[in-house]
């Protein structure tokens, strides 16, 4: 599945101020390696709630970038996680955060470079 980003969002509440939304995008590729981090430390500790929550605080930064297919991924990892259910599961949901993230952030470094 080919990862998708729509701006529109950033770009509506940017109001065509392009150097907000190349900042936003930096703001964005500055909290994923922080995300990645806190999401390994919690498995390592078993800590559905950390996860959770680390779920969550993603979601929305993913969401403003217009990453809707990770955004709605996120939303279910944080509600399995919350209630700490499907837990064999976590390590899939990382690693493909992990790799979309990755993806989005070449993506956005593409869309940045144009603006």
């Amino acid at each position: 599945m080919k990862l998708e980003i729509d701006l529109s969002y950033l770009e509506s509440m940017a109001a065509g101020d392009n150097d907000l939304i190349k900042e936003m995008i930096e703001i964005f590729k500055e909290q994923v390696p922080e995300f990645i981090k806190e999401m390994r430390e919690a498995l390592t500790n078993n800590d559905s709630k950390a996860l959770s929550s680390v779920a969550h605080k993603a979601k929305s930064s993913v969401a403003i970038m217009g990453i809707t297919s990770l955004s709605e991924e996120l939303k279910i990892f944080e509600s399995i996680t919350s209630n700490n259910e499907r837990t064999e599961e976590y390590l899939t949901f990382v690693n493909s955060f992990i790799s979309n993230t990755n993806e989005a952030i070449k993506l956005l470094d593409n869309i940045s470079a144009k603006l």
